[in-house]
């Protein structure tokens, strides 16, 4: 058998994969959870029904539509990170989901963390499953984290992670959603802030923004981007180009908080997951300072790919030729 299935049950995002070891190619499924117009998010209680209700509808889709064998094993996301007391009940769905279905198969079931899940799909998407065997940062920037980790070989859980920094208020998700939601766009806002900032001119002006972030040590402060954006908008400064400077700030402090780790770390691989790395004019702006990894923007989003290759991982510990 080659076939591992994953599952994510995030809190924006029910997703579904399996990766084949045998072609080296996944295939997922994945739905948003319908958040009301003009809302900032989901009360976990509304997570929890709305997975609930997705998970077998996606599971269905993938089987009948490009699945046909039985897993060797299941691997389920089953809290949102690294640390310890990390939960939130909309994980659940899909780990109660995993341990019923391994039990009832006579299949190996892995629990991991969604950031943990995170950080596999983007050493699938770009290919550098040997970085796994060296020390390495790892970011992790989305809606709930904006983490900066380090990560080395574990023997146990393929990957042991220790916080290096963090946000001390807003995550760099929560920022583009808030600024998205100032402009009239549709959580999650992401993408339509992307187009928009694409839009501004402000790169054919002689005067580029002038950004500064707030770093305390080596964590950042965000809160003051919201503030920011807010009066560019209220001096009549356009939508595109409040759009550009959100977007533009976020990767200058996500390259201060990659030299950070530098400086206490020595210089190391860096790979940039989460769904806010998936912004175009962030990657431009960091690999113009930086050699680094970039998940391609489906793996790069909450998807249960990192899931399935943990249990592949899991699976195969110590077999490096499987890779």
């Amino acid at each position: 058998m080659s076939e591992y299935l994953g599952i994510d049950t995030s809190n924006y995002t029910t997703s579904v994969a399996v990766y084949n070891s045998d072609t080296k190619k996944v295939i997922q499924e994945k739905k948003l959870l319908p958040v009301k117009e003009g809302s900032l998010g989901l009360r976990q209680s509304d997570a929890v029904f709305h997975h609930t209700k997705q998970l077998p509808e996606i599971i269905k889709k993938l089987y009948s539509e490009n699945i046909s064998g039985k897993p060797c094993c299941i691997t389920a996301s089953a809290r949102p990170r690294e640390l310890e007391g990390s939960y939130m009940p909309c994980f659940l769905c899909g780990a109660g989901f995993a341990e019923s279905y391994a039990v009832i198969n006579k299949i190996p079931c892995y629990l991991s963390s969604h950031q943990m899940g995170h950080i596999l799909a983007s050493v699938y998407s770009a290919d550098c499953f040997d970085i796994l065997d060296k020390k390495f940062i790892a970011f992790h920037v989305s809606g709930g984290t904006t983490d900066c980790l380090l990560c080395e070989s574990d023997s146990e859980n393929i990957l042991k992670i220790k916080q290096v920094s963090s946000s001390l208020d807003l995550k760099a998700g929560q920022a583009v959603d808030r600024i998205g939601l100032m402009m009239g766009l549709k959580f999650p806002c992401g993408k339509e802030l992307e187009k928009l900032a694409f839009k501004s001119d402000i790169s054919n002006r002689k005067m580029k923004f002038r950004i500064k972030p707030v770093l305390k040590n080596a964590d950042c402060c965000l809160s003051g981007l919201e503030n920011r954006c807010r009066k560019m908008l209220d001096d009549g400064i356009t939508k595109e180009d409040t759009a550009r400077y959100c977007l533009e700030y976020i990767a200058v402090t996500v390259t201060e908080m990659t030299e950070k780790a530098f400086e206490e770390y020595g210089k190391m691989p860096v790979i940039y997951a989460g769904g806010v790395m998936s912004d175009k004019i962030i990657k431009d702006i960091i690999l113009d300072r930086f050699d680094a990894y970039f998940a391609e923007p489906e793996f790069s989003c909450d998807n249960a790919v990192g899931m399935a290759i943990y249990g592949f991982l899991k699976n195969n510990m110590g077999d490096k030729n499987e890779r």
